[in-house]
């Protein structure tokens, strides 16, 4: 699986997380809850200062590495952060991987992340994260970014 090395500037994302694990299938049960709870609870409106249209789905706090768990935040970058009730967290600046998939926003991301992990890359487990850019109102037919944290 192709990708590019970047180097990014830091991010503030605002939205809601949920604690989960990849062991028996708990992350993709828990993580498709959280998405659907952002946008069926109209959460994602409320965020403010966003920066752009573009939803983020933030992986981060790993006990140690995608086998362990870990906190993941569905929500949307902020130029700002805000006395919400909603999570705010940072992903640091640095160096990430760049991977760019098309296709279906379920299958075809958890298809990239199965990749990933096999993948020998010298990750950080810090910050990982999905950009979806929100380009296509097909759903079946999206571009999201995947960045993952390497060491320097």
């Amino acid at each position: 699986m192709k990708y590019e090395i970047v180097e990014l500037e830091e991010k503030i994302i605002e939205g809601i997380e949920v604690r989960t694990t990849n062991q028996n299938g708990k992350s993709i049960k828990d993580i498709g809850e959280t998405w659907q709870k952002l946008f069926t609870q109209g959460i994602y409106d409320t965020i403010q200062n966003k920066v752009n249209n573009k939803t983020i789905g933030l992986y981060t706090d790993y006990e140690l590495d995608y086998t362990k768990p870990y906190i993941f935040v569905a929500g949307a970058e902020v130029s700002s952060k805000t006395d919400s009730t909603l999570v705010n967290k940072v992903i640091k600046k640095g160096k990430y991987a760049k991977f760019v998939i098309k296709g279906d926003v379920q299958n075809s991301v958890g298809q990239a992340w199965q990749e990933i992990w096999n993948m020998d890359l010298k990750r950080k487990y810090t910050c990982d994260f999905e950009e979806y850019q929100n380009n296509s109102e097909d759903m079946k037919n999206q571009e999201i970014h995947i960045y993952i944290a390497l060491e320097d």
